[in-house]
C-alpha cells in the first residue's frame, strides 16, 4: 500500500504531516488505528517523483517500487515475524537461516538490522528523492538497538527521514520520543470504521458487530474477520467461557485468548459499575461477579499477559487461562458469606 483511501480516516492525518517539517515522526496510540498503513503512505509521499498534497501519486517508478517492496531508497525495520506477515524482503542470511531452520523470526527488531539502517542513512540516495527509514513497531527495539539508532536520530546525515510508527509509544525510550515529533493517531466514527471494512470486503451484517469485538479498531476488526471470527461465534463466547469451554478459544494463541479475556473482564467491571459494555453486547454477556473477584481476574490476567509470548506449554496455558475464568464467572452465583 502506497496510497490512503480518500474515504479513509487517514487521509485527513496524512495530509496534515504532509504540510508539516521534521526529519523524525512517531506515529502513536492504540492498535488497530492503522500507524503502519500512515507511515508506509508518508514514506510513499516523500519518495514519490509526483506526489500531492493528498499523497503519493499511486504511478511513479518510485511508487512502484514500494508497491513491489525494492525501493532502494527506503529501509524498513520491522520483527522478522512482522516483515514476513507484511510481505517485505528479509536479507539473504537471515532468509537462509530461518529456511534451514536454524531459529525462529525474531519478535524483536534486531540490533544487527538497526546497524544495517544506520549505514543505510549514511550512503547517497539512489532516485534523488531522499531516503526514509520506517520502524515499525518501534516499540519492538530493545534498548540496544534503540541506543543503536539513537546517535543517527540525533544528528541525521544528510537527506534521510525516520517515521516510527508504534502501538505501546510508553514503552520507547525517552531519549527516542524526545527527538521525535509526536503524532497521535486519530479514532475514526463509527459509521466511517464499518463503510471501511465493508469496502475491504468484510459483510455489512459482520462489520458492526466485529468492530465493536476490536474495540472501535478498524484495523483490528479486519484481523478478526480474516481470521475467520463471525458476530455469532463472538457472541457465544462469553456463555462458553463461563461453562469451561477450552475449545472456544482453542485456535487462538496463548496472547490472543488472553486478549479475549481481558474484553470480557472489562466489560463485566464495566456493567458492575453500572456503565455499558464496550466489547459484547449486554444480553451476551453472563451475570455481573463480585467487583472483588473481577479485579482479581484482571489482576491475574494482567500478569499473564507479560508471558503470553513465551509460554512453557500453550496447551496447559490456555486450559488453566479458561479454568480461572470459570470460577470467577461463576462466582456471581454463589450466595455469599454472611
Amino acid at each position: 500500500m502506497t496510497q490512503v483511501d480518500p474515504s479513509s480516516w487517514l487521509a485527513a492525518p496524512l495530509q496534515d504531516l504532509l504540510k508539516q517539517r521534521g526529519h523524525a515522526w512517531l506515529l502513536q496510540g492504540p492498535s488497530g488505528l492503522g500507524q503502519y498503513e500512515l507511515a508506509l503512505a508518508l514514506a510513499a509521499a516523500w519518495l514519490c517523483e509526483n506526489p500531492t498534497p493528498h499523497g503519493a501519486c499511486g504511478q511513479c517508478p518510485s511508487c512502484h517500487a514500494i508497491e513491489v517492496r525494492t525501493h532502494a531508497d527506503l529501509c524498513v525495520l520491522m520483527p522478522e515475524v512482522a516483515m514476513l506477515e507484511l510481505g517485505w524482503p528479509l536479507d539473504e542470511k537471515t532468509q537462509a537461516d530461518l529456511d534451514d531452520k536454524k531459529r525462529k523470526p525474531s519478535k524483536e527488531i534486531r540490533v544487527e538490522a538497526m546497524r544495517d539502517a544506520v549505514a543505510f542513512a549514511q550512503r547517497t540516495n539512489a532516485r534523488g528523492r531522499g531516503k526514509v527509514v520506517l520502524v515499525y513497531p518501534a516499540e519492538r527495539m530493545n534498548n540496544v538497538t534503540a541506543n543503536t539508532l539513537l546517535k543517527t536520530l540525533e544528528e541525521p546525515v544528510g537527506d534521510v527521514r525516520f517515521v516510527l510508527a508504534s502501538e505501546a509509544a510508553w514503552q520507547l525510550l525517552p531519549t527516542i520520543r524526545s527527538r521525535c515529533l509526536g503524532y497521535t493517531m486519530p479514532w475514526p466514527e463509527p459509521r466511517e470504521a464499518q463503510a471501511w471494512l465493508v469496502g475491504q470486503g468484510v459483510p455489512p451484517a459482520e462489520a458492526s458487530a466485529l468492530l465493536r469485538a476490536a474495540g472501535g479498531r478498524p484495523n483490528d476488526a479486519l484481523r478478526l474477520a480474516r481470521g475467520g471470527l463471525t458476530a455469532q461465534a463472538w457472541s457465544r463466547l462469553p456463555q462458553a467461557i463461563r461453562r469451561g469451554e477450552v475449545a472456544a478459544l482453542s485456535e487462538r494463541s496463548p496472547a490472543q485468548a488472553i486478549d479475549v479475556l481481558q474484553k470480557l473482564c472489562h466489560d463485566l467491571l464495566a456493567v458492575g459499575a453500572g456503565a455499558q459494555p464496550r466489547f459484547f453486547e449486554a444480553a451476551d454477556l453472563p451475570p455481573a461477579p463480585p467487583i472483588r473477584s473481577l479485579s482479581a481476574w484482571s489482576r491475574s490476567l494482567a500478569g499473564a499477559a507479560r508471558t503470553a509470548e513465551h509460554p512453557f506449554n500453550a496447551g496447559l496455558m490456555l486450559e488453566s487461562l479458561v479454568s480461572e475464568a470459570r470460577v470467577h464467572l461463576n462466582s456471581a452465583a454463589k450466595p455469599s458469606r454472611p
